[in-house]
């Protein structure tokens, strides 16, 4: 329970705060945004990014991470903060002002039957349906942020599966990116990291050869983080 408090401002306007989340997924080589239709008005039916007014005793991010938790099941998820949308006449519904976070997750681990209970899909993130408000801007915004945070930081251990093959990860890169990538450089650069372990163990699903597997070391990849390293392929 919160604790009750003197509204010194009770003369003022009051707006709404909304946590809107930008949840990114990988999937079968393609970067996917989850999304739901809207069930209340305005715009009710009109597809729309996740999210929630925040509570009035609730921090930003305690509700980014029960939107995120309601919706996939999942706790500890990775965000951070896109931007903030206060345009006065961004909602028809009322003044409100939206702090969006954008959120990276393993596709493979987010509790499937929530997201289905919430009638919410993974849509392929240049297959996108309109969204509604300016959800369409917040989308673009956080994509251009996380591709910017690609080329200082190794991206990757939020969206792959723990053990993954170099062309996986290069198959993450050029969806974030939207183009490709040539194979012998881009392996070049990733392994002159060091953040990467090499495994005993092969994925065979696309070859009898197969490819080797590696996780992330994390130790190496936490200092990597750190050090603001340009990762540009």
């Amino acid at each position: 329970m919160g604790t009750q408090q003197i509204d010194y401002y009770s003369s003022q306007d009051k707006m709404y705060v909304a946590a809107d989340c930008i949840v990114f997924g990988f999937d079968e080589d393609e970067l996917k945004l989850l999304i739901f239709k809207r069930r209340v008005e305005p715009d009710k039916g009109n597809w729309s990014l996740i999210g929630s007014f925040v509570k009035i005793d609730e921090d930003v991010d305690d509700a980014t991470r029960r939107v995120l938790k309601e919706i996939t099941g999942l706790d500890n998820v990775y965000f951070e903060q896109s931007y903030t949308y206060g345009n006065a006449n961004r909602d028809k519904g009322y003044r409100c002002i939206s702090i969006a976070k954008y959120a990276l997750i393993r596709i493979e681990e987010y509790d499937k039957n929530l997201v289905e209970k919430h009638g919410a899909y993974w849509y392929k993130i240049n297959e996108l349906p309109k969204l509604t408000l300016d959800h369409d801007k917040m989308v673009i915004d956080a994509l251009n942020k996380l591709r910017r945070k690609a080329r200082y930081q190794p991206i990757g251990f939020e969206l792959l599966p723990e053990k993954f093959t170099i062309p996986q990860l290069q198959s993450l890169y050029e969806a974030i990116y939207q183009r490709k990538f040539d194979s012998r450089n881009f392996r070049k650069k990733v392994l002159s990291l060091k953040v990467l372990e090499k495994l005993d163990e092969k994925d065979k699903s696309n070859s009898k050869r197969g490819a080797f597997l590696y996780k992330f070391n994390n130790k190496n990849y936490e200092r990597l983080l750190n050090s603001g390293y340009n990762f540009e392929i």
